[in-house]
């Protein structure tokens, strides 16, 4: 393994700081990992780059589903093959997983995150006991394995335990596919606070969030309950991402799944909400005005089916997003966000959907989800500005798609022309993990990678 380095300076040629892009910056980091200033107009330093820029969080991942990646595209005897079936399959291959597989398929995930341009990992975690449902003697076990990944990845990270109580709005058991997930509530506080410990001990800029997973899998009491316990971390929930979800929530609870959530709960800047991708005009208008953020994985909704999620009117209500990979079939920065916008163009019959008179489409994109996902992670990120986490990305201008190119336009070709190859090096907490386009220990991982999913390939 190579050492982990944290340089004291760094020089860019250009950097997008919350000023709009200077020239010729030095960026100090300090000894925790923290940006200590940032001064344009300064001399060329040793450690130089073209173009810096605020690493994103990465917002909603299930690091153990990229292991599945390329192995669900057969339709199965049904014509209907749908999400739900794919759901089916995610659960038969989920059950042969072992502690040290998911550490190795987390690893790898979070290289890829981090040579994609990603500075932090919220992982949605929900995969928590043995295969048959029962716990681990540390109940903790699969967390701990999380963290174990980050720790080697050099990541930042944001861990979700994933409260998961039923198969249904109708209280039903869970099924042979969910038993790993499943917790009491009181089981999941304690939990939590095994977690909780395990982040105190590990990375300064590791946090703890809650997930109820979503309104089919939760009761109401104590979803409420969790609200109250969170006490200003982050909460994350999956919400109306699927036609039948958002029907089987309005039969058993006598609204759509964002009208229950407006109507009763406090929500704000501390709810994250994953997917959103069937939500009527009255509710994109009162979930983006309630504070609350809408983590979107374009990728993933693209290859379940989910839908589009409206954007446009999103935005014109001053929503927050954040972008993340989800399933995993593809980690790719680049593409989510031309997803993203393309998805829009495609609905609308418009182009450049989420462009303004002052702002190029890639610019505000990616303004808006590394501040978004600084919410979400629960990060002090997302900004080139003293105090906040030195979370940055160097993009090599002397790719051919970026010959020429200054300030916006630069963006707008990785976005749009280009892609992840051009994420030449990433800056975790200060931490220097990706070094001429590669992770500094991506031979050790893709090895661990390898023998974790030997086993595992032919499972579906």
């Amino acid at each position: 393994m190579k050492e982990i380095t944290m340089p004291a300076q760094i020089w860019a040629k250009t950097a997008r700081t919350p000023q709009g892009w200077e020239h010729a910056v030095t960026i100090e980091i300090d000894a925790e990992g923290r940006i200590a200033s940032v001064t344009p107009n300064t001399p060329r330093l040793v450690h130089a780059y073209d173009c810096v820029l605020p690493a994103p969080a990465n917002a909603h991942s299930h690091a153990f589903q990229r292991a599945m990646a390329g192995l669900t595209e057969r339709r199965g005897p049904d014509p209907n093959d749908s999400f739900w079936t794919w759901r089916a399959l995610m659960y038969r291959f989920m059950d042969q997983l072992t502690p040290d597989q998911i550490e190795a398929i987390t690893a790898f995930v979070q290289m890829e995150m981090l040579e994609a341009g990603y500075a932090t990992n919220v992982e949605f975690h929900y995969l928590h006991h043995q295969t048959g449902g029962v716990p681990y003697d540390n109940l903790a076990e699969l967390s701990d394995r999380v963290m174990a990944a980050a720790a080697q990845t050099g990541i930042g990270l944001t861990l979700l335990p994933v409260l998961y109580q039923y198969g249904g709005c109708d209280l039903r058991g869970l099924g042979h596919g969910q038993i790993r997930f499943g917790n009491t509530f009181d089981r999941y506080v304690r939990l939590c606070e095994l977690a909780q410990t395990a982040i105190a001990n590990g990375s300064d800029d590791w946090a703890l969030g809650y997930a109820p997973h979503s309104l089919r899998a939760v009761a109401r009491d104590d979803l409420h309950q969790l609200a109250a316990q969170a006490t200003g971390a982050p909460i994350h929930m999956h919400l109306a991402e699927q036609i039948a979800e958002v029907d089987e929530v309005q039969t058993a609870w006598g609204a759509r799944p964002v009208e229950w959530m407006l109507q009763n709960l406090d929500l704000s800047n501390q709810w994250h909400f994953i997917h959103c991708t069937q939500m009527q005009p009255h509710e994109v208008q009162g979930l983006a005005r309630s504070g609350a953020t809408a983590v979107l994985c374009p990728i993933t909704e693209s290859s379940l089916g989910d839908g589009i999620f409206d954007g446009v009117q999103w935005r014109a209500h001053d929503g927050a997003m954040a972008i993340g990979s989800d399933s995993n079939i593809r980690i790719s920065l680049s593409e989510e966000l031309r997803t993203l916008d393309y998805s829009q163009r495609l609905r609308d019959h418009s182009r450049a959907a989420f462009a303004t008179t002052e702002q190029s489409t890639a610019t505000v994109l990616l303004d808006q989800i590394t501040a978004g996902g600084a919410t979400a992670a629960g990060r002090k990120t997302g900004a080139l500005a003293p105090g906040y986490w030195a979370d940055m990305m160097a993009i090599g201008t002397d790719h051919p798609d970026l010959d020429g190119l200054t300030g916006d336009a630069i963006l707008d070709a990785y976005v749009f022309a280009g892609d992840d190859r051009m994420v030449r090096d990433v800056w975790a907490a200060g931490r220097h993990m990706v070094q001429d386009g590669q992770h500094i220990n991506r031979a050790a991982i893709v090895t661990a990678y390898r023998g974790a999913v030997k086993t595992l390939r032919g499972t579906l």
